[in-house]
């Protein structure tokens, strides 16, 4: 099978992180690599790729002699991730209120336009890729590779968390307190924005139901179809 074929190494991160995302895929189902190249139709070694990726974003567990498998949060896991995400984009946030720049709030609210389409049409893979692309282009707005990364990593495992632990079935970190956010940042008001994006993922975190793992699906390919 030629290395060009099929999709890329990041299509395939993409596939499996939307599949968690959107609940069709379960905690501690195994990715079989024979399996994932057929549903794929790529070389085991790119599925390998795609794991080695997955596992750094902190979806999938890679167990010696077993195999690959989505990972499981626990509760702490969850608190904490969030916590530290609170953190983070409180930083985030203050420090754009003084270094944004008329070409960057442009492109943030281009960002949350697309999110409104997105919810509008209620197509939920948008919604999911738009939302999480929202906070990540607020770390990559600021410039700071490492924030970027932290976010990025960040942003995985939340939702991951969500997936797994959210109490309804409609994703509502949404673009309105997204653009009340932005507002706060072109108006140079690191107090309100830092406050705006504080009570955002508390709203997200309260969707959350901290008790128990849900039981999602096992099937890889109906899950990645």
């Amino acid at each position: 099978m030629s290395e060009q074929a099929g999709p890329s190494t990041q299509q395939i991160v993409e596939k499996v992180w939307l599949s968690i995302a959107e609940r069709r895929l379960r905690p501690g189902v195994q990715l079989k690599e024979e399996q994932l190249a057929t549903i794929f139709s790529v070389s085991r070694a790119r599925i390998r790729q795609a794991l080695s990726v997955l596992e750094r974003d902190g979806l999938v567990t890679i167990v010696p002699n077993r195999g690959a498998f989505v990972s499981k949060p626990s509760v702490e896991e969850a608190r904490d991730v969030f916590f530290v995400r609170r953190t983070v984009e409180q930083c985030v946030v203050e420090r754009l209120c003084k270094s944004a720049t008329k070409t960057d709030l442009k492109k943030l609210r281009d960002h949350v336009a697309k999110e409104r389409v997105a919810n509008a049409k209620n197509v939920t893979t948008d919604i999911i890729k738009l939302s999480g692309g929202f906070h990540l282009l607020l770390a990559e707005t600021l410039g700071s590779d490492f924030l970027f990364t932290t976010m990025r990593d960040l942003i995985s495992r939340s939702s991951l968390i969500t997936a797994v632990y959210r109490n309804t079935d409609r994703f509502n970190c949404g673009p309105d307190e997204h653009a009340e956010i932005v507002d706060a940042i072109a108006n140079n008001d690191p107090s309100r924005a830092i406050h705006l994006m504080t009570h955002h993922l508390e709203h997200v975190e309260a969707e959350l139901d901290l008790s128990e793992i849900r039981d999602l699906s096992h099937d890889l390919r109906a899950a990645l179809g």
